[in-house]
């Protein structure tokens, strides 16, 4: 679970409506119309990212009234759905996939199972990619990829990023080329697949 206990508060005055705050938002949380930013208190995350980057210094990150609990319970799914759809993305139900908020395997493979279908509406249902914003977009696409949900880029086109190649994805001509050299491919993905196993 992540406690927000800040959100955005945009200063008219300063706002220039370049969208740079729709941009970097993972939630979507922050629009501009009529070229001034609104933030929508409800789904802002607290993740500074409009603020941090905003060119006019028009975005400041102030304290809630009442703090926000975000995340999923996932006793309320069938484990043997979180864990088949986990191992499937090679992933150990229990393994951190966010290490700024904590989110697991298992709370995005719930949210999964709960109906969340791209990036956004898992990042609001548990608080993943809601701390640096960049480094848990990949497992997040993987879980979706591996629950056969087809991604789409964003129309807007930016927060979607491609996959990254994994040790399950690179063609048997990499792999023959660098095995000489030291890599031991099919060897990790061996591994890996027991660590994902192990556990829950």
């Amino acid at each position: 679970m992540k406690q927000v206990t800040i959100m955005a508060q945009v200063d008219p005055e300063k706002c220039k409506g370049c969208k740079t705050c729709e941009k970097v938002c993972p939630v979507y949380a922050i629009h501009v119309e009529n070229r001034i930013a609104t933030s929508d208190p409800m789904k802002c995350m607290g993740c500074a990212n409009c603020a941090d980057r905003c060119p006019f210094y028009a975005i400041t990150m102030v304290e809630r009234s009442e703090v926000k609990t975000v995340g999923i319970d996932v006793s309320k799914f069938d484990p043997q759905q979180i864990k088949d759809l986990c191992l499937k993305a090679h992933f150990n139900p229990e393994q951190v996939l966010c290490y700024c908020v904590g989110v697991r395997a298992e709370e995005v493979a719930a949210a999964i199972l709960d109906g969340c279908k791209t990036p956004d509406e898992i990042s609001l249902a548990t608080g993943i990619r809601t701390g640096c914003t960049i480094e848990c977009i990949q497992p997040i696409l993987r879980l979706l990829t591996a629950a056969g949900i087809e991604l789409h880029p964003d129309p807007k086109g930016w927060q979607w990023y491609g996959l990254t190649p994994t040790a399950w994805d690179l063609p048997e001509d990499v792999k023959n080329k660098y095995n000489s050299r030291g890599f031991y491919f099919d060897e990790d993905r061996v591994l890996l697949d027991e660590i994902a196993k192990g556990g829950k």
